[in-house]
């Protein structure tokens, strides 16, 4: 076993959770590379320091480039807003250094773009931090498309819902201001990277974008509330996509329901250790969706617990990720998904948004 120095830009929600799976991925998954908490960067000399001895880091910074220059940081996550990302990546990636980083990839499409292309460059491990797409649940409903086991996939709908701006009167706040923090900035990327995952590339797109509650307790909302795609897949399957903050009663709405010829399969992460499979070739009597329970049987589970039905959870999407990215790491082989995968979700959003302003399909190779 090897030690790898881990640095971690931006210590908050994102940040711990980063801290805590590179703590634990080593005895969870008994990996070849053991992460050792280097270094914290924050804002903020105290914020950093809180961190550092919070998470248990050998040292804290507020200057994220003495963090990514410091020879003993050997591995960079990027947990820190989208408008930073880019500069971080770039510095990282000349001086040969792997970097995860937390979705989406830079604040606009030529930021992806760029990324992508310092990523391949530099020729080091680099992933995007979409975790949902990991569950066992999800990573066994992969395996059964790739198998044929629902046949012919002819539809695919999805959506990512939340409702922590359902309420016109909860202030405007960060999240309220500019397109990369608004619904297609922020939850639309992790269900589009899903229908990438499940259904693969997106051919063109018919995208409606609105704002609900322009005015709220502090300020005018100049992002978007919630957003619908209609798409085609190159594979020929039709498919829809909701994503929304305003949606009463949903807290990770991040759902999907696929149609094939032989089967269908239904998955909703507010239940995330079960999976609904159907089989049309099942007995006439008995035939309907099937509740599917996830244990050692289906990808990433054995680690975390040996008892089907037990679950797991959102901080063990995390440590599953970080496995992923110390393979990367450890044999140089890319691990999906890259920064070019991140950089396709971008042009799926950019193509959206511009379907929702010229009212029309686009198509995603004009981004």
């Amino acid at each position: 076993m090897t030690q790898i120095g881990i640095g971690i830009c931006g210590g908050g929600y994102m940040g711990k959770a980063h801290a805590v799976a590179m703590a634990s991925v080593g005895a969870v998954f008994n990996t070849a590379l053991r992460p050792r908490l280097e270094m914290v960067c924050a804002s903020r000399p105290e914020s950093a320091e809180r961190y550092r001895a919070a998470y248990g880091f050998q040292r804290a910074t507020a200057d994220w480039h003495a963090l990514v220059s410091d020879p003993k940081v050997e591995a960079i996550v990027i947990a820190t807003p989208q408008d930073t990302h880019r500069e971080i990546a770039e510095a990282a990636f000349a001086l040969g250094k792997p970097v995860l980083c937390e979705k989406p990839l830079g604040a606009s499409i030529e930021d992806g773009a760029a990324m992508a292309t310092a990523a391949e460059r530099a020729g080091v491990a680099n992933m995007v931090g979409f975790n949902y797409v990991r569950t066992p649940a999800t990573q066994f409903a992969r395996q059964l498309i790739a198998n044929g086991d629902i046949g012919d996939v002819t539809w695919f709908r999805g959506e990512h819902t939340e409702d922590f701006y359902a309420d016109p009167q909860a202030p405007a706040t960060w999240r309220t201001d500019g397109m990369a923090n608004g619904t297609m900035g922020d939850l639309a990327p992790h269900m589009v990277n899903c229908a990438l995952a499940l259904m693969g590339p997106i051919a063109k797109v018919m995208g409606e974008v609105e704002t609900v509650h322009r005015v709220r307790p502090g300020g005018t909302v100049t992002n978007d509330d919630h957003a619908q795609l209609m798409c085609r897949f190159e594979s020929g399957a039709m498919g829809h996509m909701y994503f929304s903050r305003i949606a009463t009663g949903r807290k990770m709405g991040y759902v999907y329901e696929i149609t094939g010829t032989k089967g269908a399969i239904r998955f909703d992460q507010e239940d995330q250790n079960a999976i609904w499979l159907y089989r049309m070739d099942d007995p006439e009597a008995t035939r309907g969706f099937v509740k599917i329970l996830t244990g050692p049987a289906h990808p990433d589970y054995e680690p975390f617990c040996q008892g089907p039905g037990h679950g797991t959870g959102y901080q063990d999407q995390i440590i599953i990720e970080a496995r992923d990215f110390l393979r990367a790491i450890e044999t140089g082989e890319a691990v999906w998904p890259t920064f070019r995968d991140g950089h396709e979700v971008n042009r799926v959003i950019a193509a959206g948004l511009a379907s929702d302003q010229a009212k029309s399909w686009q198509d995603i190779n004009s981004f």
